[in-house]
C-alpha cells in the first residue's frame, strides 16, 4: 500500500509540469530512439547477409587473385599478381588429395539477346560442371552443365530469372536459344530466383561451359579456383595443399608472401562483424552521449523539484512519512520519467525501423529483445539520476523544510 501511495504521488507529481517533463525527456527519447534503430537495422542486417549473402558453405572455399580487399595498399598489391590460369585449375584438381571438390569460375558482364529482345549487363560466367555444388546453386527447371558439356565447350546455358522474364515473357526458356556476343547459346537450365540483395538483383546471370567462355571472351582472365574439403575440420588441411600447389607451379620463394588470396566464408563474416561492430559502436557512442545528457537533466530537474516540494516534503514527515518512503517517491520519479521518455524513443525508433523497410532495401528487425533492453536502458539511467536527488529530499529537516513555503 505504501509503494502504490508513493507511486501515486510521484504520477501526480509528472502530471502537474507536463511540459518540464517532456522536454526533459528529450535526451532519453533522441539515446534510446537511437539505441533502437540502430540495434534493429544491424540485427536485420545480421540476418539478411547470413541468409542471402554468405552462401559459401563452411567446407567450401575460394583461391582468387585479389581476394578480400580492406585497403588501397591491398588493392595496389593484388593488381601485380599474376591471373589465376586455366592450367593453375588443372594442377590444382589432379594434384590435391585433400580437395573432395575442385571448380573454376570466370566472369565478365555482357549482354544477351533473343530475337529482337536484348537485356544489358548480365553476368556472364563460364563455369565448370560442378559449381552447381560448390556455389549452393538451385534449379528450378532443366539441367545444369555437364562434364561432357564443359569438356567439348558446348553451346549450352543456364539463365537466371531475370533472363528469362526480360527474354521469354510468358514462355519455357529451355530449348530456346540466347546469343551473347552473336554467340548462339541454347538454354538447357532455370536458376531459382534469389531475389535482389540491398536492390541489386542476383538473377540477371547466364552460366556457360569454362572454355567455351574462355575461348570467345578471352583468356586473359584471372579464374577463381572453387574447392570444397568436404569437412570443415579438413579445410586447414585442403588449403595448405593449394596453397603448396601453387606456389610450386609459380615458382614462390619460400619468404614471399602468397601470389593469391583464399576466401572462405569465416573471413567474409569476420569481415562483416568488423564493419558492424563499428558502426554498432560508433551509434552507440552516440546514443550514450544522448542518455547522458538526459540523465543528468533528469537529475537536474529532480533537484530543482525538490528545492520546489520542500514544504511538501516536510509536510509529510511531519505526518510520519519516513525518509525511505520519501527517497522512493523521488526515484520512482525520475524512473518513471526516463522509463516514459524510452517509450517514446522504442516508437519513433521501431516507426523509422518500419520506414526503412517499406522504403529502402535495408532490412530492419524490431525485436522483443531489443524494445524490453531499450527500456531497460531508459529505466537505469532514470534510477541512476534520482540517487542524489532522493537521498537529499530524504535529508531534509522536517523542521527547516515546513519553514518554507509552501
Amino acid at each position: 500500500m505504501i509503494f502504490l501511495e508513493t507511486l501515486r504521488v510521484a504520477l501526480r507529481s509528472l502530471r502537474s509540469h507536463p511540459l518540464r517533463t517532456f522536454l526533459t525527456l528529450l535526451g532519453v527519447i533522441i539515446g534510446v530512439m537511437t539505441v533502437v534503430t540502430v540495434v534493429s537495422v544491424i540485427g536485420g542486417l545480421n540476418n539478411y547477409i547470413e541468409e542471402k549473402v554468405f552462401t559459401l558453405g563452411a567446407d567450401v572455399f575460394i583461391v582468387t587473385k585479389f581476394g578480400i580487399i580492406t585497403s588501397r595498399e591491398g588493392f595496389l598489391d593484388a593488381l601485380k599478381r599474376k591471373d589465376i590460369t586455366l592450367e593453375e585449375l588443372e594442377l590444382v584438381t589432379s594434384r590435391c588429395a585433400s580437395c573432395l571438390l575442385v571448380g573454376g569460375s570466370v566472369g565478365s558482364r555482357k549482354a544477351v539477346k533473343h530475337e529482337t529482345r536484348r537485356l544489358p549487363d548480365v553476368s556472364v560466367s563460364g563455369s565448370t560442371a560442378n559449381m552447381l555444388e560448390l556455389n549452393a546453386l538451385e534449379l528450378e527447371a532443366g539441367r545444369y552443365m555437364s562434364d561432357s558439356d564443359v569438356a567439348h565447350s558446348r553451346p549450352v546455358a543456364v539463365i537466371g530469372s531475370d533472363v528469362r522474364d526480360e527474354l521469354f515473357p510468358g514462355l519455357d526458356p529451355i530449348g530456346r536459344m540466347i546469343k551473347i556476343d552473336e554467340v548462339s547459346y541454347k538454354v538447357i537450365g532455370l536458376f531459382v530466383k534469389k531475389g535482389s540483395i540491398f536492390g541489386e538483383t542476383q538473377d540477371k546471370v547466364v552460366h556457360i561451359p569454362l572454355g567455351g567462355f574462355l575461348k570467345s571472351y578471352g583468356g586473359r582472365r584471372s579464374l577463381d579456383i572453387f574447392v570444397k574439403a568436404g569437412a570443415e575440420a579438413r579445410m586447414a588441411r585442403a588449403q595448405d595443399e593449394v596453397r603448396a600447389v601453387l606456389r610450386g607451379a609459380r615458382r614462390t620463394g619460400y619468404h614471399d608472401d602468397d601470389p593469391f588470396s583464399f576466401v572462405t566464408a569465416e573471413a567474409l563474416q569476420g569481415l562483416w562483424t568488423s564493419i558492424s561492430i563499428g558502426a554498432f559502436s560508433l551509434m552507440i557512442l552516440i546514443s550514450g552521449i544522448s542518455l547522458v545528457v538526459g540523465g543528468i537533466v533528469i537529475m537536474n530537474i529532480m533537484l530543482v523539484s525538490v528545492a520546489e516540494r520542500t514544504h511538501e516534503i516536510g509536510v509529510r514527515m511531519a505526518l510520519g512519512a519516513r525518509r525511505g518512503t520519501i527517497r522512493l517517491q523521488f526515484m520512482l520519479e525520475a524512473a518513471m520519467m526516463a522509463l516514459a521518455g524510452g517509450a517514446v524513443g522504442v516508437g519513433i525508433g521501431a516507426a523509422i525501423g518500419t520506414s526503412l523497410n517499406r522504403l529502402t532495401p535495408i532490412p530492419v528487425s524490431v525485436t522483443p529483445d531489443i524494445v524490453a533492453g531499450a527500456l531497460g536502458i531508459a529505466t537505469a539511467v532514470g534510477v541512476a539520476s534520482g540517487v542524489f536527488p532522493s537521498i537529499r529530499a530524504s535529508r531534509l529537516s522536517p523542521v527547516e523544510a515546513l519553514r518554507q513555503e509552501g
